[in-house]
């Protein structure tokens, strides 16, 4: 929904599993990033909490296999 970023940026951030949330221009409006578990609390954390979010109309999910942090210069 437009004009909902900021809500939904902020209801996003009282989620202790997402561990980076970051509002873009364009598409998608917002990225979050989540550390979960398993594949049971990723479609727990997905369908039954950012779902309910208001003004979250659609969500895009990937899996990251393996995670390395860039090194600072």
């Amino acid at each position: 929904m437009p004009g909902m970023t900021s809500s939904v940026v902020k209801t996003l951030g009282e989620i202790k599993e997402i561990k980076t949330i970051d509002p873009c221009w364009g598409k998608p409006d917002i990225i979050a990033i989540a550390d979960i578990p398993d594949q049971d609390a990723l479609t727990q954390l997905v369908l039954s909490r950012i779902h309910g979010i208001e003004g979250v109309t659609q969500t895009d999910t990937h899996l990251v296999y393996r995670l390395k942090e860039a090194r600072s210069k």
